[in-house]
């Protein structure tokens, strides 16, 4: 049986837990029972047809399909399919939301530019990392009055290109 490599990593997670997950590598993990507490993910998430979740959610894409109470924080996408119950606050630059899904909260969509905090939080790494590889040369930033601006898509390149 040929298998594509994604399917391969997929971490299937079917029971109750409560906690904090984070995953500091790219993962893709699918919830199809309960969670409740924080989960951090990069890579892609997938929030089951059956899964309830109650948490604090960061991730890069985020396919819901269950029932989500709390906030979601996206670095690519959130999609919301046809069966997806959400009460939450979203905050991502892009969202997809199906004919049938409940949405209840409220969404902010970030934009292109991203501030010093946001990139910090987008690379899991300490304002001061960020500073340094800023003041060496190492990631690519525009000096905005007395901080710094970043520009999506060159973080995002900058990220592939030292994996």
């Amino acid at each position: 049986m040929v298998r594509r490599r994604d399917e391969e990593r997929v971490l299937d997670v079917n029971a109750t837990m409560q906690g904090s997950l984070v995953f500091s590598d790219p993962v893709n993990l699918r919830i199809n029972g309960k969670f409740e507490g924080t989960l951090k993910a990069k890579g892609n998430l997938i929030i089951g047809e059956r899964a309830t979740v109650f948490a604090e959610i960061e991730g890069e894409n985020i396919v819901i399909s269950g029932l989500v109470r709390g906030k979601i924080k996206s670095t690519q996408l959130v999609a919301l399919s046809s069966t997806a119950n959400v009460y939450a606050d979203i905050h991502t630059p892009k969202i997809s939301i199906e004919e049938g899904a409940t949405f209840n909260g409220k969404c902010t969509m970030t934009g292109e530019k991203l501030s010093l905090e946001e990139v910090a939080d987008f690379l899991s790494v300490d304002r001061e990392k960020v500073i340094e590889w800023v003041n060496s040369g190492r990631i690519p930033a525009q000096k905005e009055g007395n901080g710094y601006i970043f520009d999506r898509r060159e973080v995002e390149l900058w990220v592939e290109q030292n994996r």
